[in-house]
């Protein structure tokens, strides 16, 4: 029952946004949809954590990686969607947008979170690939939100070369079916047909196929150089749909990479999968640090974090050992992290106008509440101590210096220069002189609430975990 809630809900919620005519219901039906399947999501969760691997029927199966990240949709999913109802109606206010554009946002949001629930659960590659490429299409109309030049240009950018990537991920996908001559017939086949199968496949061919799904779904995960469509969708896209790409669907991408992982390693061992891993994991590392310190915009900053932070989470998978519990860590608090700085960075948005670095001063003095979050979610997600990313970051090095010392020493370095980047531009946002125009604001409850609610959620999981996710932590890691 809880998993027709977790599949059905969204689509629902979206089929309700079509026909609804008051903006009203739009709204209770989407973030009543989006509580019920935080609620449904983290039973299922329970269940895989007490039971093992949770498959409601053939189609879908969802394992303690998977559970990790349905967690993951569905609490920054609420988050985003209670935000965005409360920073629709300031846009609203503003004469930006009108009651089509929001009809046609909550559509296309509970479309989106409907599609990535889908990639998680699902049994099969190809409805894997086929839900990945839906969240492209209709995040991509999210982006173009605002119909500016720059925003349309940003969403073609971002159409056109992940389409680009998941036909090379749908290329690598064929060479697995191919390779693995299973006679149930590809179509129907499952991770863990693959899988069984793994001793049959051509290392040549599987070397081939992984290096296609690594770079294909790479693009949508964000790793240099296929990163180049990431800044400009995050940056144009509203303020909870960043937080929601960023947050959440680089690591949904990441999930179907690691499950072909797994695959692969049975099939010729690990160490070919962990080298493109740290190759990829460092030019990404390498590409956010040096453009960090010359960044102009702060949702671009952003960004090009969670390039940055992707490059670790493969860091951590390509040193193996400690470095893989730590890299699953790391995709969690990230996700919460910087999902709650996309929505802070959307509240100085809402008040400046502007995008701009140069041209947002004096945060603490115009919004002392988002400042002090905006600040705090920085200082958290440079992997500062003592906080989760901070541990994250350093069981991923400590697993790196024995066997990969150098890479681990300019991994460091770089991550070094994100800090000095990143405090950089904050500590001119929020500490230097406000505009002479700009009076301190009357902060919004709703939309402090939601990025709060998700830096509490990280700040207490990173000093506490209840019992059941420690299990899904270590059962995620148990696989590679």
């Amino acid at each position: 029952m809880e998993f027709i809630i977790v599949i059905s809900l969204f689509p629902v919620a979206a089929l309700i946004a079509m026909i609804a005519k008051r903006r009203s219901v739009i709204e209770c039906a989407s973030i009543s949809a989006a509580l019920f399947v935080c609620i449904a999501s983290i039973t299922v969760a329970l269940k895989v954590a007490s039971s093992g691997d949770y498959a409601p029927s053939r189609f879908f199966i969802i394992d303690a990686l998977g559970a990790l990240v349905m967690l993951i949709i569905s609490c920054v999913g609420c988050a985003a969607v209670a935000y965005s109802i409360q920073y629709l109606r300031k846009e609203t206010a503003k004469k930006i947008i009108g009651f089509t554009r929001v009809k046609q946002y909550f559509i296309l949001l509970n479309l989106f979170l409907s599609a990535m629930l889908l990639a998680v659960s699902t049994s099969n590659p190809i409805f894997a690939w086929i839900s990945i490429e839906a969240t492209t299409l209709s995040t991509a109309f999210l982006i173009s939100f605002y119909n500016k030049p720059s925003a349309m240009e940003a969403a073609w950018k971002y159409l056109i070369i992940n389409s680009i990537g998941l036909l090379l991920g749908f290329f690598g996908t064929l060479l697995y079916f191919t390779a693995s001559k299973i006679e149930s017939g590809a179509g129907l086949a499952t991770w863990h047909d693959l899988l069984s199968h793994a001793a049959r496949l051509d290392p040549m061919i599987v070397q081939i196929a992984f290096i296609f799904i690594l770079i294909g779904y790479g693009t949508k995960v964000g790793f240099a150089p296929m990163h180049t469509w990431l800044p400009d969708a995050h940056s144009k896209a509203p303020a909870p749909i960043s937080a929601l790409l960023s947050g959440v669907l680089l690591n949904v991408a990441l999930l179907v990479v690691l499950r072909f992982k797994v695959i692969t390693d049975a099939a010729i061992g690990s160490d070919f999968s962990q080298k493109l891993f740290i190759a990829f994991g460092l030019l990404s590392i390498l590409v956010s640090a040096l453009i960090m310190l010359t960044q102009k915009n702060y949702k671009r900053l952003l960004a090009y974090s969670s390039i940055e932070n992707m490059g670790i989470t493969a860091l951590g998978f390509g040193f193996g050992g400690l470095g893989i519990f730590a890299a699953i860590l790391h995709m969690l608090y990230h996700a919460l992290v910087k999902s709650a700085l996309f929505l802070t960075a959307g509240n100085i948005f809402l008040t400046y106008g502007s995008t701009k670095i140069a041209n947002v001063k004096g945060v603490l003095r115009v919004l002392p509440i988002t400042s002090v979050l905006f600040f705090a979610g920085i200082f958290i997600i440079t992997g500062a101590p003592p906080f989760g990313i901070f541990l994250t970051k350093l069981f991923t090095f400590s697993a790196g210096i024995l066997t990969h010392p150098a890479v681990t020493v300019i991994a460091v370095l770089l991550t070094t220069l994100v800090f000095i980047g990143l405090f950089k531009h904050a500590t001119s946002m929020v500490f230097g002189d406000k505009p002479p125009e700009m009076q301190q604001k009357k902060e919004d409850t709703w939309l402090i609430l939601p990025p709060l609610v998700l830096f509490v959620l990280a700040l207490c999981i990173g000093f506490y975990q209840p019992q059941f996710l420690q299990i899904l932590l270590h059962n995620a890691a148990v696989p590679f």
